[in-house]
């Protein structure tokens, strides 16, 4: 979760689409209220305006790979971390994400 400038939090998402989305802020938003219908915590948070709605960075074919080969995991049983704690992984992956 990362912070705005406002001070709100949210959650963003690192995806690498086979094809983009005609409209990534509709793709996003359906995930969102999805994950509300599973999660009414997370439903909680949005309608108190203590969480923002999710933010998705579209990332380059091959974007996953190429990280892990730049720190030496490409292979075997390495996977890319799904959750993480702090924005060492996600500022990396920054470097493939797809500019607007």
């Amino acid at each position: 979760m990362i912070t705005d400038s406002q001070g709100l939090s949210y959650h963003q998402w690192f995806i690498e689409f086979d094809k983009m989305p005609n409209n990534l802020h509709k793709f996003a938003s359906h995930i969102d209220t999805l994950l509300q219908q599973q999660n009414s915590y997370y439903a909680d948070l949005l309608q108190g305006n203590i969480l923002q709605t999710l933010r998705i960075v579209p990332l380059q074919k091959g974007a996953f790979q190429q990280y892990m080969k730049s720190i030496g995991k490409l292979g075997g049983q390495n996977k890319v971390p799904r959750l993480s704690n702090n924005r060492v992984i996600a500022d990396s992956l920054l470097a493939y994400a797809i500019k607007k």
